[in-house]
């Protein structure tokens, strides 16, 4: 199974506190017509941290029936307990769902052997694919190159990494260290297009929740060497790809997903609505885009 192409990390819509299932089925009817490869939920974006365990694996159930075969399904099921990852990447497995999205563990920060054994322990308890999951800037550690050179060498359905580090160069490290088999996902829209000029093959993005058909063609113009075609759409929504971050993920795309009539803003605290300078500043980013 290959990776490649654009996956949506989905936001989780909510009404009234509870999760709004018809605004999610409707989220993901968008992107399959849109050209997305795979759909993500509960990753970070769809505020993971916040929903319990009936309430996770709900949302992964309802996606992969509203996917119903149209794209990948790609659950994240990453946490900080390697117990915990291991029975939401089992029942995401018997979901049916294509995939997994392992986080690296968060706040407790294991040793190189610690993450080593983590992600062993869950590919050893399941037969689908994952794909590991690096942000730093989240998690407080990274995926080393060694260490993901290592886990591919060793679990053969450990196949991908999401590279959510902002680095080009460490992209490269990731390239030049592993197999070609083993593919390279971009975690930043914003770059997306540096990322695949040096061997990464798509991105899990964020702005598609928004404009998936934009982000579907801007990898597929470049996978299908048309790089000219693909930095026009970079260049076009690049302001877009920036502003989504402008306050804690999802906060900025749920608001623009309710501007445009798609579901509520509404998160969950900790997580809160946005200052009114910045949504003044996303507000006018959308109008430029007509969006």
């Amino acid at each position: 199974m290959s990776f490649a192409g654009a996956h949506t990390a989905l936001v989780t819509p909510f009404r009234d506190g509870q999760f709004d299932i018809p605004a999610f089925r409707q989220l993901i009817d968008a992107q399959v017509a849109g050209g997305i490869s795979g759909i993500i939920p509960v990753g970070t974006t769809g505020e993971s941290p916040t929903l319990d365990h009936e309430e996770h694996l709900k949302v992964v159930e309802v996606a992969i029936q509203a996917a119903a075969g149209r794209c990948k399904v790609i659950a994240g099921t990453g946490s900080n307990s390697t117990a915990e990852a291991i029975s939401l990447t089992q029942a995401a497995e018997h979901a049916g769902a294509d995939a997994a999205l392992l986080v690296a563990p968060y706040y407790n920060k294991p040793s190189p052997e610690g993450l080593y054994r983590h992600f062993g322990a869950i590919a050893d308890s399941v037969k689908i694919p994952i794909v590991l999951y690096s942000i730093p800037g989240r998690c407080g550690i990274e995926i080393g190159v060694d260490t993901t050179a290592r886990l591919a060498r060793d679990f053969k359905n450990i196949v991908a990494i999401k590279e959510a580090g902002g680095s080009v160069e460490r992209v490269n490290q990731l390239r030049a260290a592993l197999p070609p088999s083993f593919e390279i996902l971009s975690g930043d829209d914003s770059l997306t297009l540096p990322f695949l000029s040096v061997g990464a093959v798509g991105v899990i993005s964020v702005a598609s929740n928004i404009i998936p058909s934009e982000v579907a063609a801007l990898v597929r113009h470049y996978l299908a060497g048309e790089p000219a075609q693909a930095l026009a759409i970079h260049q076009k929504y690049y302001a877009l790809f920036k502003d989504l971050f402008i306050e804690p993920n999802p906060v900025p795309t749920k608001f623009a997903l309710a501007r445009l009539g798609r579901m509520t803003a509404d998160v969950r605290m900790p997580l809160c609505e946005m200052t009114d300078a910045n949504t003044r500043k996303l507000i006018e980013t959308l109008s430029h885009l007509g969006l």
